[in-house]
């Protein structure tokens, strides 16, 4: 009985947290099994605002409870920061990545697919090359091509490397929040708030793949920098460069775009 009424009480933080640890440090297959329970609702509401109710909602659970058991693996206990604020991100990444690839249109022109990998190249040549990031006209003459064919690429890339640009992350240690939308700055209230996010993705792949995981880690899965450096292989103090250095060039292609 007394066990029964433990796994009924409501956890608290505390609790939560000593659970990821024993599971962390023990490898505690209970404590896992406890915090999978606790949040399984959580799950199933994550779950059902991707997929209504429809025929895939229970591949959609299982894929968010495979990122539950990632964040319950990679939350670090020593942050001052609850671990829902955590899980959320994880679980949402999770579930965008699993509708991207289970939706990656074969629909795509031939000529759109060719052009669509050496936007990249292209890029980081003429970067190097101009020593700023290039605008797409000059992508397009680079690659001999039309402006129009090298923005739909870049659009039909977003179907399988698609960024959150209104997900939010810290912006400080007080737990104020930031968007991509936001950093990217002058809001005008006579500027469409959706075509400022088309506009956004559009350029996104203008990022080098380094640039692109950064800002994909941080501001779509929630990361904090020092988390992002761990997973990469950088330091904190390079994630934060990296990171301004990414922005900045988005807020440049916006601004050229607008």
């Amino acid at each position: 009985m007394e066990k029964q009424s433990s796994i009924d009480r409501k956890l608290t933080p505390e609790d939560i947290n000593e659970l990821i640890r024993s599971h962390q440090e023990n490898g505690d297959d209970a404590a896992q099994a406890r915090l999978a329970e606790h949040y399984k609702k959580l799950i199933e509401s994550l779950a059902y605002r991707y997929s209504k109710g429809q025929s895939h909602h229970e591949d959609l659970v299982q894929v968010g409870m495979v990122g539950l058991l990632g964040a319950i693996k990679r939350f670090d206990v020593s942050f001052d920061r609850r671990f829902e604020a955590f899980l959320v991100p994880t679980v949402v990444g999770e579930i965008k990545r699993y509708l991207r690839d289970k939706t990656w249109s074969v629909h795509v022109p031939r000529r759109i697919k060719e052009i669509g990998p050496k936007i990249k190249n292209a890029n980081d040549e003429l970067t190097n090359r101009l020593e700023r990031s290039p605008k797409i006209s000059e992508i397009a003459d680079h690659l001999q091509v039309s402006e129009e064919d090298v923005l739909e690429a870049m659009e039909m890339g977003q179907s399988y490397n698609a960024l959150s640009v209104d997900h939010s992350i810290e912006a400080d240690k007080d737990g104020s929040t930031v968007t991509l939308l936001d950093v990217m700055g002058q809001s005008d209230d006579n500027y469409d708030l959706s075509e400022k996010r088309l506009i956004l993705e559009k350029v996104i792949p203008i990022l080098s793949d380094r640039e692109r995981e950064i800002i994909q880690f941080t501001f779509m899965e929630g990361l904090s920098q020092k988390e992002t450096g761990e997973r990469i292989g950088l330091s904190q103090m390079h994630v934060s460069r990296l990171q301004r250095t990414a922005i900045n060039k988005l807020r440049q292609a916006v601004s050229e775009k607008e």
